[in-house]
Order: structure tokens, then sequence, then C-alpha cells
């Protein structure tokens, strides 16, 4: 096979793992947990703790959890 048909294929390969993937990655937001209602969020702002999150994190703890609740204010939360 020639070069051509190479980047012929590769192209090809490329558009049909575009094409399957493109709807989920098109409605689904990153900070967002799946089933999240984040389209009819104005501020795009996730709900808070790890129920919220997409990725569940190896350590969380309560000042963790006040961090993430805080969020987005200016002051820490009071369990520092």
């Amino acid at each position: 096979m020639s070069l051509l048909q190479w980047a012929a294929v590769g192209a090809a390969g490329y558009a049909i793992y575009r094409a399957v993937q493109g709807k989920k990655a098109e409605t689904s937001h990153v900070a967002f947990a799946d089933g999240e209602p984040a389209d009819k969020n104005f501020a795009q702002v996730r709900s808070a703790g790890v129920e919220g999150m997409r990725s569940d994190p190896k350590q969380w703890d309560k000042t963790d959890q006040a961090s993430d609740e805080s969020f987005p204010a200016s002051d820490p939360p009071a369990t520092y």
C-alpha cells in the first residue's frame, strides 16, 4: 500500500470515529457528571460534591467537601 492509500484509510477511520463520538462529545461537559443537566444551567456551575463530578477523586474529606460547596466564593470555608 502506498503512503497516499494509508492516508486515505486513516482519514476514513478518523471520520468514522468522529461521527460515532461526535454526538456524545457535543452533549457532555467535562465538569458535569453524566445525567447532570448542564444545558439549562445558565451559570454553567455543577452541583457540589462527588455526586456532581464526572470522575471520582481518590481521596475526599470534609475539607474538600466544604471547599467545593463554597466555590466560587472568595472566602475559604470555616473548616480549615
